[in-house]
């Protein structure tokens, strides 16, 4: 009798092992934060924050532009801030980094990637200013010598988040198997030289791309992910169209699929409500909605 009630827990724990294997990794990206979506208790707000699940991988994309609504969120939509591989800051702006303090809360010693961007993330001051600060001038009064004239190893500006462990991607970077990082700058006026950190993650069927502002324009950034990879299957977050004209956002969606090849497209945050008319029209059924709360599935 005990050999058969011990096979039968055998048998069961077995048929439960089978029953976690043959579960599916998660293969989605879930939007945790933007100003639209379907009707729900979630908060809206501007800003973007996204949760990338795929190959195993739990990235957070952004953090939001608003503290208390970016946790509320989380928590109301059962993601666990404690078990992230990594984060990726794309860019300084407020509506990008206002929940990071919740994940430091939660997961201080998670790995955070940046831009380079002098006075943020810790980001070292670069040697042209370094050499400037370095320029003793004797004739100057002897109280107003920069650092009594014993400069530090590193010039830096200190951080909103102390402790944090901060990585500024400087060049297209494989962080995990199949997920890239890379920067593009700004040449636009009022963002003029600013570093946006891009995300391109690897499918069967083309690159998913990330992207937060796209400030550095919605092209460049697909220039540089080609080069990884010339299929690009997908794009999610912000593309920045909301300010230019509805001409040139009709021939940018447009693009999007003619020169593009993009299969589907997520666009969220700052890309505007007349693109996303345009992509409604354009792409159909394949415009995925990725408003807060969304679950959008990527190709495994």
């Amino acid at each position: 009798m005990k050999l058969v009630a011990g096979s039968a827990i055998v048998l069961f724990s077995l048929v439960l092992m089978g029953g976690a294997s043959a579960q599916e990794i998660p293969a989605r990206v879930t939007i945790l934060y933007d100003a639209f979506g379907k009707p729900s208790t979630l908060k809206r707000g501007w800003g973007y924050s996204s949760l990338v699940e795929y190959g195993g991988k739990r990235i957070l994309f952004d953090t939001g532009g608003d503290l208390g609504d970016f946790t509320f969120n989380a928590n109301a939509l059962g993601v666990d801030l404690s078990q992230l591989d990594f984060v990726v800051i794309t860019h300084r702006h407020g509506d990008h980094t206002a929940g990071l303090n919740q994940v430091l809360k939660v997961n201080p010693t998670v790995r955070i990637y940046t831009p380079v961007d002098p006075g943020n993330f810790e980001t070292p001051a670069p040697p042209a200013l370094t050499n400037l600060i370095k320029r003793r001038v004797e004739s100057a009064p002897e109280d107003m010598h920069y650092y009594d004239g014993k400069y530090p190893e590193r010039i830096a500006a200190g951080s909103p988040w102390p402790g944090a462990k901060f990585t500024q991607i400087r060049t297209l970077t494989e962080v995990a198997p199949g997920f890239w990082l890379f920067p593009t700058q700004s040449d636009t006026p009022g963002t003029r030289e600013m570093n946006e950190v891009s995300m391109a993650i690897k499918t069967p069927r083309g690159l998913a791309v990330m992207v937060g502002c796209s400030h550095p324009g919605i092209e460049k950034i697909l220039e540089a992910a080609s080069k990884i990879d010339s299929r690009i299957y997908t794009v999610f977050g912000g593309f920045h169209l909301v300010d230019i004209s509805d001409a040139e956002a009709s021939s940018m969606v447009t693009r999007f699929r003619d020169k593009w090849k993009l299969e589907h497209a997520a666009p969220g945050h700052c890309t505007g409500e007349f693109a996303f008319s345009e992509f409604n029209r354009v792409f159909g059924p394949k415009f995925d909605h990725a408003g807060v709360g969304a679950v959008i599935p990527l190709p495994r």
